[in-house]
């Protein structure tokens, strides 16, 4: 059986996240979301995994190469986005009897792949979540009878996981399909067709499942992930240094002197992190980090970003290669402790959560002084002055005084 992981989306709504990397290659615990999947396939035996790439695909070619632990990898280049059904009809090259079909943008347990692969061809992954209106939840019991697509104001619902087996005949149906309003072949129409003429099982999964579509989407995978963790230190801890709960340290790192941190969190390798500084839980740090004399709190801090001097960062997403000047403060709840909202393709989103500081691209400088209002969203290669209020949506390369 051959995986064809579906990893070909642009995702201009992970901005800026996106700006210089695929959505696949975005870090979630300090390993690339494709990753994370492609452990998983291998770990249940999948010997074959084909990836359609898209935007910024070379980068994923250029990471993995042709191969990946046990398994094989090949890449197709999708020349068009027409929607998920039309990514599903490029795996009809090849001559398989059946396909692991997954979505390239999900957070998953290490089982999920394993109960879908016992239950054999013809199975859906359904997964059971409060807020169900932006999915399409499943109808029928043990046998598929109609995914319903986006049904407002639907709650507690068994939904499409995006991950399946399906045999070849899925791209007979595929081909039957019209193209929706937007122009695009969907999935869940062939799959509601080819339900009507044979059994597609419904494999219902309890475990950890998690669709990362919005950039705020990860601090809440980080969080899940996070609970699985197992006390690792491969770093050298000072004296007078205090960890509680479940922390991975990477190795080369140093955790100086005065230091507290409260896990769950994970640090990676040769970062500086201290003196006196203040890693509060669901944190990932990411490699040859610097947290000085500052608190961190539910954040993400990826490769090669410093937090120095007197820094507050929570509930954000700091880039790669970022730096913060001394006293560069972000704010993360509204005076009214409303939800917080923020621009998405040129539309206001509520992001569902109360708490939310600053979703940062790559390569971004901050001076000293600087204040970053809640739900502030700012692009790559960006520098702000001292002493300024950032605040909204600032793009690529802005010069911020």
């Amino acid at each position: 059986m051959r995986a064809f992981i579906l990893a070909a989306g642009e995702g201009t709504r992970m901005w800026p996240l996106t700006e210089n990397r695929p959505k696949p290659l975005i870090p979630l615990a300090n390993k690339p979301i494709i990753e994370h999947i492609m452990d998983s396939l291998v770990d249940a035996g999948v010997k074959k995994i084909s990836v359609l790439i898209g935007y910024e695909g070379r980068k994923i070619i250029e990471r993995y190469g042709y191969s990946y632990r046990d398994a094989k990898i090949d890449y197709v280049y999708q020349k068009e986005r027409r929607g998920t059904g039309d990514a599903v009809l490029y795996a009809e090259k090849f001559d398989d009897e059946e396909f692991l079909i997954l979505n390239g943008d999900l957070l998953f347990g290490k089982d999920a792949i394993k109960k879908i692969i016992e239950n054999g061809s013809n199975s859906l992954l359904s997964v059971l979540v409060e807020y169900a209106e932006s999915y399409g939840a499943m109808m029928g019991r043990e046998y598929l009878e109609k995914i319903k697509e986006k049904e407002k104001g639907l709650k507690n619902a068994w939904i499409n996981a995006g991950i399946y087996i399906l045999d070849r005949e899925i791209f007979k149906f595929l081909h039957e399909v019209k193209p929706s309003p937007r122009g695009e072949i969907e999935l869940t129409s062939a799959l509601n067709m080819m339900a009507k003429e044979k059994k597609i099982k419904i494999v219902r999964y309890e475990g950890m499942w998690m669709d990362i579509g919005k950039p705020w989407d990860l601090l809440k995978a980080i969080e899940l992930y996070l609970q699985g963790i197992e006390e690792k230190i491969e770093g050298e801890i000072e004296e007078n240094v205090i960890i509680k709960g479940n922390v991975r340290i990477g190795k080369g790192t140093v955790v100086m002197s005065g230091t507290r941190i409260e896990g769950p969190a994970i640090i990676g390798e040769n970062c500086k992190i201290g003196p006196n500084a203040y890693i509060r839980p669901n944190t990932v740090i990411g490699n040859n980090c610097h947290v000085g004399m500052s608190e961190v709190k539910a954040s993400i801090i990826m490769d090669n970003s410093n937090v120095p001097h007197f820094n507050y960062v929570g509930d954000s997403i700091i880039g790669e290669n970022c730096n913060l000047g001394a006293g560069t403060m972000v704010a993360n709840l509204r005076l009214d402790e409303e939800n917080v909202w923020v621009y998405v393709k040129g539309e206001k989103e509520n992001t569902g959560r109360r708490k939310l500081g600053v979703i940062m691209g790559d390569n971004v400088h901050t001076g000293i002084n600087v204040s970053i209002d809640v739900g502030t969203m700012i692009g790559s290669d960006v520098f702000i002055a001292p002493g300024t209020v950032a605040r909204g949506i600032i793009k690529k390369k802005s010069r911020i005084f």
